[in-house]
């Protein structure tokens, strides 16, 4: 099986300017998505996408395969991951031959582990390569969720709210960012990274879902690796 890795990393980003090459534990913030990605078998190559490059020049340092620059229409800030997950699947298709499955790595997921790689497409290869989705269980369940209703707030979904304990309640994930994997037809197809029937990755370790996309975000991953 082939996978091709690809970590997508703009260089404009607003909220946290530089983030994707701001050091981290003594390395670029992208070096941990590139680092985590090598020496597994299903891997051909960790492709990265940048408009930047500098952040391109430090992917190739830390061993990624960075061949072109991506073009400045996909680097907008309404430039959605699949388009340029698409663009990236075609660009390297065309040279390296067809691949299996996409698995994107956001570079702002540092701390996910080879482990929970290996056991995403050890999902991939058991469910007909059906897309696989990194999710973690909320810190807020849906249900004790609230909205605005006129002047007061009520809750979020029919039948919820802070009287239903905590046993009584079903579990629930959300999308933690750090890990997809989907076919190349699939994506083509659906343009989308989630598909009638996905399959989750589930990942319980809370560290592994950190998605650093803010400053304080960034001072929290420096803390969790100072302790």
């Amino acid at each position: 099986m082939r996978i091709l890795a690809l970590i997508t990393a703009r260089g404009g980003s607003k909220r946290l300017p530089g983030k994707n090459i701001r050091i981290l534990g003594g390395k670029p913030l992208i070096a941990w998505s590139i680092d985590v990605a090598k020496d597994i078998p299903e891997i051909c190559d960790i492709l990265v996408s940048t408009d930047n490059s500098e952040i391109a020049t430090i992917s190739i340092d830390a061993g990624a395969y960075v061949p072109w620059l991506r073009p400045a229409e996909l680097a907008l800030d309404t430039t959605t991951s699949v388009d340029v997950a698409i663009h990236a699947m075609d660009e390297y298709e065309a040279e390296r031959g067809k691949v299996d499955g996409l698995l994107l790595l956001q570079p702002t997921s540092p701390f996910r582990t080879k482990g929970t790689i290996l056991k995403g497409i050890d999902l991939f290869k058991k469910n007909g390569q059906l897309p696989i989705l990194g999710v973690s269980p909320t810190h807020v369940h849906p249900m004790w969720t609230m909205k605005m209703e006129g002047n007061h707030i009520i809750p979020f979904i029919k039948g919820g709210g802070l009287n239903i304990r905590s046993q009584d309640l079903l579990p629930a994930y959300v999308v933690n960012g750090g890990f997809y994997l989907i076919s190349p037809d699939e994506l083509r197809k659906n343009h989308s990274f989630i598909g009638k029937t996905t399959i989750p990755l589930i990942v319980e370790y809370q560290v592994e879902s950190l998605d650093i996309d803010t400053d304080i975000d960034f001072k929290f991953a420096e803390f969790i690796l100072s302790n």
